[in-house]
Protein backbone atom coordinates (compact mmCIF):
# COMPACT_ATOMS: atom_id res chain seq x y z
CA UNK A 1 0.00 0.00 0.00
CA UNK A 2 1.64 3.00 -0.64
CA UNK A 3 2.33 5.58 2.00
CA UNK A 4 2.48 9.50 1.38
CA UNK A 5 6.55 10.54 1.97
CA UNK A 6 7.80 14.34 2.70
CA UNK A 7 11.10 14.35 1.29
CA UNK A 8 13.11 17.19 2.71
CA UNK A 9 16.03 19.22 1.48
CA UNK A 10 16.85 21.86 4.03
CA UNK A 11 19.72 24.16 4.10
CA UNK A 12 22.09 24.51 6.81
CA UNK A 13 23.15 27.49 8.98
CA UNK A 14 26.57 28.04 10.11
CA UNK A 15 28.35 30.28 13.17
CA UNK A 16 30.26 32.00 10.92
CA UNK A 17 28.07 33.51 8.54
CA UNK A 18 23.93 32.70 8.91
CA UNK A 19 23.28 31.82 12.29
CA UNK A 20 20.17 33.45 12.33
CA UNK A 21 19.04 33.23 8.83
CA UNK A 22 15.20 32.51 8.67
CA UNK A 23 14.61 30.75 4.83
CA UNK A 24 11.28 30.72 2.92
CA UNK A 25 10.38 27.07 2.41
CA UNK A 26 8.53 25.83 -0.32
CA UNK A 27 6.36 22.81 -0.38
CA UNK A 28 6.35 20.76 -3.81
CA UNK A 29 3.43 18.98 -4.88
CA UNK A 30 4.68 16.85 -8.40
CA UNK A 31 1.93 16.45 -11.44
CA UNK A 32 0.49 12.90 -13.11
CA UNK A 33 -2.96 13.44 -13.31
CA UNK A 34 -3.79 12.17 -9.60
CA UNK A 35 -2.49 8.92 -11.34
CA UNK A 36 0.89 8.86 -10.89
CA UNK A 37 3.84 11.41 -9.64
CA UNK A 38 5.90 12.49 -12.27
CA UNK A 39 9.51 12.22 -11.26
CA UNK A 40 10.70 15.60 -13.45
CA UNK A 41 8.65 17.69 -10.77
CA UNK A 42 10.39 16.46 -7.83
CA UNK A 43 13.90 16.35 -7.09
CA UNK A 44 15.23 18.90 -9.46
CA UNK A 45 12.63 21.18 -8.46
CA UNK A 46 13.85 20.93 -4.93
CA UNK A 47 17.53 21.70 -5.71
CA UNK A 48 15.96 24.40 -8.02
CA UNK A 49 14.68 26.29 -5.20
CA UNK A 50 17.37 25.46 -3.01
CA UNK A 51 19.71 27.36 -5.31
CA UNK A 52 17.25 30.50 -4.94
CA UNK A 53 17.67 30.38 -1.16
CA UNK A 54 14.81 28.45 -0.41
CA UNK A 55 14.14 25.20 2.03
CA UNK A 56 12.22 22.62 0.06
CA UNK A 57 10.10 19.53 0.60
CA UNK A 58 9.09 17.39 -1.79
CA UNK A 59 5.47 15.50 -1.05
CA UNK A 60 4.34 12.16 -2.65
CA UNK A 61 0.82 12.43 -2.05
CA UNK A 62 -1.53 9.98 -2.95
CA UNK A 63 -3.24 9.38 -6.17
CA UNK A 64 -5.63 6.67 -7.52
CA UNK A 65 -7.75 4.61 -6.31
CA UNK A 66 -7.49 6.88 -3.38
CA UNK A 67 -10.02 9.30 -3.76
CA UNK A 68 -11.23 13.23 -2.93
CA UNK A 69 -9.80 14.10 -0.62
CA UNK A 70 -7.32 11.72 0.52
CA UNK A 71 -4.48 13.92 -1.56
CA UNK A 72 -5.79 17.48 0.16
CA UNK A 73 -5.33 15.53 3.66
CA UNK A 74 -2.03 14.72 2.83
CA UNK A 75 -1.10 17.97 1.73
CA UNK A 76 -2.92 19.48 5.09
CA UNK A 77 -0.71 17.68 6.87
CA UNK A 78 2.96 18.80 5.29
CA UNK A 79 1.62 22.11 5.86
CA UNK A 80 1.33 21.03 9.34
CA UNK A 81 4.71 19.19 9.65
CA UNK A 82 6.36 22.35 8.44
CA UNK A 83 5.11 24.54 10.58
CA UNK A 84 6.06 22.38 13.51
CA UNK A 85 9.40 22.09 12.03
CA UNK A 86 10.20 25.74 11.72
CA UNK A 87 12.45 26.58 14.72
CA UNK A 88 14.31 23.47 14.25
CA UNK A 89 15.08 24.10 10.52
CA UNK A 90 15.14 27.41 10.05
CA UNK A 91 12.43 28.65 8.41
CA UNK A 92 10.69 31.99 8.31
CA UNK A 93 7.11 30.69 9.53
CA UNK A 94 5.54 33.41 7.20
CA UNK A 95 6.45 32.23 3.41
CA UNK A 96 5.81 28.67 3.74
CA UNK A 97 5.01 28.37 0.09
CA UNK A 98 3.09 25.05 -1.67
CA UNK A 99 4.12 24.73 -5.09
CA UNK A 100 2.04 22.29 -7.72
CA UNK A 101 2.76 21.66 -11.04
CA UNK A 102 -0.67 20.20 -13.22
CA UNK A 103 -2.17 18.21 -11.15
CA UNK A 104 -0.41 18.65 -8.55
CA UNK A 105 -0.97 22.71 -9.00
CA UNK A 106 -4.98 21.38 -8.34
CA UNK A 107 -3.65 20.15 -5.47
CA UNK A 108 -1.85 22.80 -3.97
CA UNK A 109 -4.66 25.43 -4.95
CA UNK A 110 -7.12 22.99 -3.47
CA UNK A 111 -5.27 23.71 0.10
CA UNK A 112 -5.40 27.29 -0.92
CA UNK A 113 -9.00 27.32 -1.28
CA UNK A 114 -10.26 24.49 1.31
CA UNK A 115 -7.85 25.38 4.58
CA UNK A 116 -10.08 26.66 6.61
CA UNK A 117 -12.70 24.61 5.63
CA UNK A 118 -14.82 21.70 7.20
CA UNK A 119 -12.79 19.64 4.35
CA UNK A 120 -10.16 20.09 6.85
CA UNK A 121 -11.11 20.39 10.32
CA UNK A 122 -13.84 17.24 9.64
CA UNK A 123 -10.48 14.84 9.35
CA UNK A 124 -7.47 16.68 10.91
CA UNK A 125 -7.12 18.15 14.85
CA UNK A 126 -4.98 21.02 13.67
CA UNK A 127 -5.93 24.56 13.92
CA UNK A 128 -6.59 25.85 10.64
CA UNK A 129 -4.00 28.39 11.07
CA UNK A 130 -1.95 25.09 11.23
CA UNK A 131 -2.13 24.19 7.72
CA UNK A 132 -2.61 27.31 6.19
CA UNK A 133 0.26 28.51 3.12
CA UNK A 134 1.39 31.68 3.14
CA UNK A 135 1.37 31.44 -0.93
CA UNK A 136 0.83 29.55 -3.61
CA UNK A 137 3.34 28.40 -6.72
CA UNK A 138 0.73 27.07 -9.36
CA UNK A 139 2.56 25.97 -12.44
CA UNK A 140 0.02 24.93 -15.59
CA UNK A 141 -2.32 24.05 -13.04
CA UNK A 142 -5.27 21.99 -13.12
CA UNK A 143 -8.28 23.88 -11.95
CA UNK A 144 -11.44 23.53 -13.18
CA UNK A 145 -13.61 20.34 -13.54
CA UNK A 146 -16.15 22.27 -16.20
CA UNK A 147 -15.44 23.56 -19.57
CA UNK A 148 -11.36 22.99 -20.33
CA UNK A 149 -11.32 20.64 -17.97
CA UNK A 150 -8.29 17.87 -17.74
CA UNK A 151 -10.81 15.47 -17.63
CA UNK A 152 -8.69 12.54 -16.54
CA UNK A 153 -7.33 14.67 -13.54
CA UNK A 154 -10.78 15.12 -12.22
CA UNK A 155 -12.14 11.38 -12.75
CA UNK A 156 -8.85 10.10 -10.78
CA UNK A 157 -9.27 12.82 -7.81
CA UNK A 158 -12.73 12.02 -7.02
CA UNK A 159 -12.59 8.20 -7.44
CA UNK A 160 -15.98 6.56 -5.85
CA UNK A 161 -16.38 9.59 -3.29
CA UNK A 162 -19.13 10.60 -2.62
CA UNK A 163 -17.75 14.72 -3.17
CA UNK A 164 -18.89 15.99 -6.65
CA UNK A 165 -17.05 17.49 -9.86
CA UNK A 166 -18.29 20.98 -8.24
CA UNK A 167 -16.40 20.42 -5.27
CA UNK A 168 -12.93 19.56 -6.94
CA UNK A 169 -13.52 23.03 -9.27
CA UNK A 170 -11.85 25.09 -7.68
CA UNK A 171 -12.73 28.78 -9.76
CA UNK A 172 -16.08 28.28 -7.76
CA UNK A 173 -14.70 28.16 -3.83
CA UNK A 174 -12.55 31.46 -4.51
CA UNK A 175 -13.06 33.76 -1.19
CA UNK A 176 -10.41 36.62 0.10
CA UNK A 177 -9.07 33.82 2.22
CA UNK A 178 -7.18 32.51 -0.15
CA UNK A 179 -3.53 33.23 -0.02
CA UNK A 180 -1.43 35.14 -2.15
CA UNK A 181 -0.62 33.52 -6.04
CA UNK A 182 1.92 33.74 -8.35
CA UNK A 183 0.98 31.12 -11.08
CA UNK A 184 2.08 30.58 -14.70
CA UNK A 185 1.13 28.84 -17.38
CA UNK A 186 1.77 28.71 -21.56
CA UNK A 187 -0.21 29.32 -24.27
CA UNK A 188 0.40 26.24 -26.33
CA UNK A 189 -0.53 24.13 -23.64
CA UNK A 190 -3.21 21.86 -25.06
CA UNK A 191 -3.50 19.52 -22.53
CA UNK A 192 -4.39 21.41 -19.71
CA UNK A 193 -5.58 24.69 -21.27
CA UNK A 194 -4.23 28.37 -20.09
CA UNK A 195 -8.20 28.56 -19.23
CA UNK A 196 -7.72 26.78 -16.24
CA UNK A 197 -5.60 29.44 -14.44
CA UNK A 198 -6.90 32.16 -16.34
CA UNK A 199 -10.65 31.22 -14.33
CA UNK A 200 -8.14 31.32 -11.20
CA UNK A 201 -6.84 34.58 -11.54
CA UNK A 202 -10.46 36.03 -12.73
CA UNK A 203 -11.54 34.63 -9.63
CA UNK A 204 -8.83 36.20 -7.83
CA UNK A 205 -9.10 39.56 -8.97
CA UNK A 206 -12.93 39.34 -8.34
CA UNK A 207 -12.15 38.98 -4.84
CA UNK A 208 -9.00 40.95 -4.16
CA UNK A 209 -6.50 38.24 -3.69
CA UNK A 210 -2.59 39.33 -4.81
CA UNK A 211 -1.92 37.50 -7.93
CA UNK A 212 1.37 37.67 -10.00
CA UNK A 213 -0.07 35.79 -13.22
CA UNK A 214 2.69 34.91 -16.37
CA UNK A 215 1.15 33.17 -19.25
CA UNK A 216 4.03 32.46 -22.10
CA UNK A 217 3.29 32.31 -25.60
CA UNK A 218 5.63 28.98 -26.43
CA UNK A 219 5.82 25.76 -24.67
CA UNK A 220 3.56 22.94 -24.17
CA UNK A 221 2.50 20.75 -21.12
CA UNK A 222 4.67 19.60 -18.32
CA UNK A 223 7.91 21.47 -19.03
CA UNK A 224 8.63 21.71 -15.21
CA UNK A 225 12.05 23.73 -14.98
CA UNK A 226 11.91 24.03 -19.01
CA UNK A 227 15.29 23.38 -18.93
CA UNK A 228 17.84 20.57 -19.88
CA UNK A 229 17.83 19.31 -16.56
CA UNK A 230 13.99 18.57 -16.77
CA UNK A 231 13.89 17.62 -20.46
CA UNK A 232 13.22 13.70 -21.71
CA UNK A 233 15.72 12.58 -23.99
CA UNK A 234 14.26 13.51 -27.04
CA UNK A 235 14.22 17.34 -25.87
CA UNK A 236 11.08 17.69 -24.89
CA UNK A 237 10.25 20.37 -22.41
CA UNK A 238 13.09 22.52 -22.93
CA UNK A 239 12.03 25.69 -23.54
CA UNK A 240 14.61 29.01 -22.49
CA UNK A 241 11.47 31.81 -22.93
CA UNK A 242 9.99 29.84 -20.26
CA UNK A 243 12.96 28.91 -18.20
CA UNK A 244 12.64 31.83 -16.28
CA UNK A 245 10.44 31.03 -14.32
CA UNK A 246 11.97 30.52 -11.22
CA UNK A 247 13.96 33.83 -10.94
CA UNK A 248 10.18 35.70 -11.47
CA UNK A 249 8.88 33.56 -8.66
CA UNK A 250 11.78 34.44 -6.21
CA UNK A 251 11.43 38.21 -7.32
CA UNK A 252 7.22 37.61 -5.97
CA UNK A 253 8.70 35.92 -2.60
CA UNK A 254 10.01 39.25 -1.22
CA UNK A 255 7.02 40.90 -1.80
CA UNK A 256 5.50 38.66 0.70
Amino acid sequence: MFTPTLTTYILDNYDEFSALRKRPSVIICPGGGYARLSNRETEAIAIKMNTLGFHALVLRYSVAPMDFPAALLDAAEAMYYTRSHCKEWNIDENKIILCGFSAGGHLAASLGVYWNSPLITTYLPYKTEEVKPNGLLLCYPVITAGEYAHKDSIKNVLGKSSYTSQDVSLELHITKDVPPVFMWHTDEDVTVPAENSLFFVQQLRQVGVPVEYHLFRKGRHGIALATEETSTPDGYAVEKSCAIWPQLFSVWMETL
